[in-house]
């Protein structure tokens, strides 16, 4: 355990942070002598340089960062900056967990009096390995606020993706961006359409076609083929041709790299001054248009892409009056009203993308289509709303006990003798006491009893981001004492309050 009259935490492994810091600014001198004295173009070494210059001040800064902690409060020095943080300026010290790589790295959050955060350079946990280190001081800095400061909560607050408290900035950028997308294909359809259309309608040129005017019609030239490339998986086919007559070498698709062989002779047919079509005896290749229909379905792909990303946001919004810590509803029943919208509407935009309301058939088929969409959305809506433990009260079976068992999914949160190793996934309730199985039945095997006679509930909250990414995202938890240790327990909030009741008439009356 960590004293809590002081913590002063400065990085891991400082010493070769600054062995680092030196071979960065030595690659910096680098840098600078070959561009100041040599003069010329920057080669290869003046990059290097640049890039350890570069690598040298991230360095720096994560070997000049400390955090120190007193009875006056936290102070907070970097490369660029310190600041001090007062402990009665402070309102609380959260977990935060950020998204890493191959694993999650926790950090510590400073919730300020006026509502703002800051996140502290140090200490950090990139593994698992550090993560009980990690923890310890962080305990030791919420010891000195509790000793000198006023806590808002007496539990540690942790913050993850899951939770209220995790801004929507990348969900808000990210739908942004497929939105620019889709209105950029939206756009296109017309030109699509148009260009395909003039490609199949154009005529060949004649004797008396104005020169301004011969790109708009075709006119042919003849070639013979000097060798062929095919490329593999996603790399470019070429045609070349001999002499280098009417072109050195013409991009084309893997099977038309294939249908060609050296010494073929084959006549190009040109359009807008580009070769579109290459035609032999026996094969010939086109370039394909891109119709307004695989446009508009682009379109619309992104358009629907960018509703999951809205919807994240949109619940976030929900919960803005939920405490940072507690869970946020899944998105996933946005993610089906938009797949159920991508079934009707992909193909009404791939057969009619000019005109979806041209013919009553397509009227109808747009009608009917919103409508199962409106629905869809509303039923999304309502199962993503923020239920409180006293709505869930409420959905409760009226009280009586059921005689047959029932199976239901829940979780103790806590090692027990009735949950050893958290082995249990159910809650058995109805012909016999209430018990804790590995399994969702049918039959009670390696059921172990709950003890109900030691049980009292204090408490029923909603899920928190210190229960685990490991719970349903709609589930309640209730806090239980068992025989003065705390127990939690999870469920949906339906089942939770049965097996609340059913606990409470188990246990002996005074």
């Amino acid at each position: 355990m960590i004293d809590a009259g002081e913590v002063n935490r400065r990085p891991l492994r400082r010493r070769a942070l600054w062995c680092l810091v030196a071979l960065g600014a030595a690659g910096a001198g680098l840098a600078a002598v070959r561009a100041v004295h040599l003069g010329g173009p920057l080669d290869v070494w003046v990059a290097v340089g640049l890039l350890l210059a570069l690598l040298c001040l991230v360095l720096l800064h994560a070997a000049t960062a400390q955090v120190s902690a007193d009875a006056r409060g936290l102070r907070v020095r970097t490369l660029l900056r310190r600041r001090d943080m007062p402990w009665p300026d402070i309102a609380d010290l959260r977990m935060y967990i950020q998204r890493g790589r191959n694993q999650d790295v926790y950090r510590v959050s400073v919730l300020m009096r006026d509502g703002r955060t800051r996140r502290l350079p140090l200490p950090l946990s990139g593994s698992s390995d550090d993560r009980a280190g990690f923890e310890a001081k962080l305990d030791a800095l919420r010891t000195l606020h509790r000793r000198h400061g006023a806590p808002e909560t007496s539990h540690l607050p942790v913050i993850s993706s899951r939770t209220a408290g995790r801004g929507p900035a990348v969900a808000s950028v990210l739908c942004a961006l497929l939105l620019a997308g889709a209105g950029l294909a939206a756009w296109s359809v017309p030109n699509a359409a148009s260009e395909k259309q003039a490609w199949m309608s154009a005529v060949p040129c004649t004797a008396g076609t104005p020169a301004a005017e011969r790109g708009e019609c075709l006119s042919t030239r003849s070639a013979v083929i000097e060798r062929t490339e095919a490329g593999r998986g996603r790399q470019s086919s070429r045609l070349y041709f001999a002499d280098g007559r009417p072109l050195e070498r013409l991009g084309v698709s893997q099977e038309g790299a294939r249908g060609f062989g050296p010494g073929d002779s084959v006549e190009l047919t040109f359009w807008r001054g580009r070769v579109r079509e290459v035609a032999a005896e026996h094969h010939v290749w086109r370039e394909h248009f891109t119709g307004a229909g695989d446009v508009a379905v682009i379109a619309a792909g992104c358009a629907l892409a960018a509703g999951y990303p809205g919807a994240l946001v949109l619940l976030r919004g929900r919960g803005r009056r939920l405490p940072d810590d507690e869970v946020l509803p899944s998105a996933l029943p946005f993610a089906g009203a938009l797949a159920g919208t991508a079934v009707w509407l992909l193909p009404l935009c791939y057969l009619h993308p000019m005109d979806p309301l041209g013919t009553p058939a397509t009227l109808a088929w747009t009608a009917s289509g919103a409508l199962a969409t409106v629905g869809m959305f509303a039923w999304a809506w309502h199962a993503t709303r923020v239920r409180t433990p006293g709505d869930a009260a409420e959905t409760g079976d009226g009280g009586s006990l059921e005689k047959a068992d029932r199976f239901l999914a829940a979780r103790f949160l806590e090692h027990t003798d009735y949950n050893p190793n958290g082995f249990g996934t159910h809650v058995v309730l109805g012909d016999g006491p209430p018990a804790v199985t590995p399994h969702p039945g049918p039959g009670r095997f390696a059921a172990r009893r709950i003890p109900v006679e030691r049980l009292t509930v204090t408490n029923v909250r909603r899920a928190r981001g210190s229960d685990g990414d490991t719970l349903h995202r709609s589930w309640h938890v209730a806090e239980l004492d068992d025989a003065g240790e705390p127990v939690r327990l999870a469920a949906a909030p339906a089942d939770l309050t049965r097996i609340i009741r059913e606990l409470d008439a188990g246990r002996p009356r005074p």
